[in-house]
């Protein structure tokens, strides 16, 4: 199950080859990606996945597909418009936007909700949920939610988990980033506090004196 930081590939804003950005985010941490470039002919996409694939597997990580082809794969991630039903794949993610979205769901293992923060990759895709309606939206959601949209500071990773995501989508702060694997270090730092369990403050020692 996709969780921590997940990246979204975009060839057209990335700095560098695609291969190498992800080896990068790779090395800060990344294990889950998911590949769009739904431009590509599949053939050209196919390969592409398996190049992706191969940089992931060996860091124990995995590859999602956007669109209901796998691309020889197992895991595909959908949009909102369809298909309905999913198809069957070893996993299977949507993208979500509001509450009727969710309650469409079937036996999507995933979902993403977006926008919640505004966003240089789509300005225009409706306006961004932010922290309250993110955390009413994942309480009514039947399966786990990536935050998606806008997350580029350890600040907005630690709002996106303690609204209850169990991971953070990331494009445009990692394909754009002039060190891909700083980024993703410093992302992914922020997700593992973040996620981090505090544990139970003690009794405050007056409190605990006053019981002798």
């Amino acid at each position: 199950m996709p969780s921590g930081v997940v990246v979204l590939t975009d060839r057209w804003v990335a700095r560098r080859p695609l291969p190498e950005v992800i080896a990068a985010a790779v090395a800060g941490g990344v294990r889950w990606v998911v590949l769009r470039e739904k431009d590509l002919p599949r053939a050209e996409r196919a390969a592409l996945a398996a190049e992706l694939r191969a940089v992931l597997t060996e860091a124990g990580g995995a590859l999602i597909v956007a669109g209901p082809d796998p691309l020889d794969g197992d895991a595909v991630h959908l949009p909102a418009a369809g298909p309905y039903p999913p198809p069957t794949c070893g996993l299977v993610g949507r993208s979500c936007h509001d509450a009727a979205e969710l309650t469409r769901l079937t036996t999507e293992d995933y979902a993403t909700l977006s926008p919640v923060f505004p966003t240089r990759t789509k300005p225009g895709y409706g306006p961004p949920l932010h922290h309250e309606e993110l955390r009413k939206l994942i309480r009514i959601s039947p399966v786990p939610v990536l935050a998606l949209g806008g997350v580029e500071s350890p600040d907005q990773v630690h709002a996106c988990v303690e609204a209850g995501a169990v991971g953070v989508a990331v494009l445009g702060g990692v394909m754009r980033a002039e060190d891909p694997t700083e980024a993703a270090t410093t992302l992914t730092r922020a997700f593992e506090q973040a996620f981090t369990p505090v544990p139970q403050s003690r009794q405050p020692a007056s409190e605990t004196e006053g019981e002798k």
